[in-house]
């Protein structure tokens, strides 16, 4: 297997299902001669065509519309919006309209659209670009919410997404396109989705994260083992579906659970995955399930957005909390 970078890794995914499928085109601003801002479609235009691989205007909301328009017609759109928190914007076409296309045509008509879009902080980016927004889109019914963490499950959930004949939201970490690395099948394969993945083991607590808040979740087990405190990791991958089976057995097995993502606190995933455990795991719990988030406040400016994104520090200090709850 070949070690790629998430960009690379989702970069191969683009390109084999372009050449498996000539349903398959790609979409959104600066794709296409530029490669894409973060040259996720880099080399696209040259192989594929202008047919199949076409620059849009800086309209959000074109972008999605015209992506439900090309899958009405029987292709197979691949959309990017450069940015998480541009997608308000398009709101109104992803989630009322692409997301209940199966619904409102009573089942008779489907949408395969997938929307890639990277979100996360730590990379210095400018307002409205680092949001973490999707809890959001959670709460839009027909619509799957996917959130890779490593370079594999890139390529294989995007295969996945495009082959989908659903709408997919394929969420991307914006720090982990070129800091996290992994070896990546060369060929075919597709990693399901609503099934979540235990990275570390450990019996005393376990951390939920989904996508960048995974590699630090895991930084922060290998602080706590340290001390002597053992953590489970658990990547839930897709927060729509959830694996709620994976997930109640992970934190059955400690009784104890953190979890942990970049959005912020209030209404966040992570307050659906505490009630989630209340409902299914709640006689199984031997102290209150805790979140780190990030606070309920607008992304801030770059040089202090390091005291805004969930650390190891805090990470570790609500565990340590948990696991000495009586």
């Amino acid at each position: 297997m070949a070690t790629m970078t998430m960009i690379e890794a989702i970069r191969s995914a683009l390109r084999e299902e372009m050449a498996r499928d000539e349903r398959v085109v790609a979409l959104g601003q600066d794709i296409g001669q530029l490669g894409g801002v973060f040259r996720a479609t880099d080399g696209l235009l040259k192989e594929f065509g202008a047919d199949r691989v076409f620059d849009m205007p800086l309209a959000e909301a074109v972008i999605a519309g015209s992506a439900l328009g090309l899958a009405v017609s029987g292709l197979v759109p691949v959309a990017e919006i450069q940015f998480l928190g541009f997608t308000h914007q398009a709101f109104h076409q992803i989630a009322p309209q692409i997301a209940r296309y199966r619904y409102r045509s009573q089942g008779r008509y489907n949408a395969q659209v997938t929307i890639r879009t990277p979100f996360g902080g730590g990379v210095r980016t400018p307002e409205l670009h680092s949001d973490a927004l999707e809890a959001q889109f959670v709460q839009a019914p027909g619509l799957k919410v996917v959130m890779p963490s490593n370079p594999y499950d890139a390529k294989g959930m995007l295969l996945e997404a495009i082959r989908d004949p659903d709408p997919v939201l394929f969420c991307e970490p914006l720090r982990g396109y070129r800091l996290v690395k992994g070896e990546v099948p060369e060929g075919d394969y597709t990693v399901p989705f609503g099934q979540s993945r235990v990275t570390r083991e450990g019996g005393d607590v376990t951390l939920v994260a989904w996508s960048a808040a995974v590699q630090l979740a895991e930084r922060s087990a290998a602080r706590l083992a340290e001390e002597g405190i053992e953590a489970t990791v658990l990547d839930l991958r897709t927060l729509v579906p959830l694996d709620v089976e994976g997930l109640v057995s992970a934190v059955e097995a400690t009784g104890r659970c953190v979890v942990v993502h970049e959005a912020p606190l209030t209404a966040g995933f992570g307050a659906e995955v505490v009630a989630t455990l209340q409902e299914e795991a709640f006689y199984s719990l031997e102290a209150p399930v805790a979140r780190v988030a990030s606070p309920d406040t607008p992304y801030p400016i770059a040089s202090i957005e390091d005291y805004y994104i969930p650390s190891v520090e805090r990470v570790v200090d609500a565990v340590r909390r948990t696991v000495s709850a009586k």
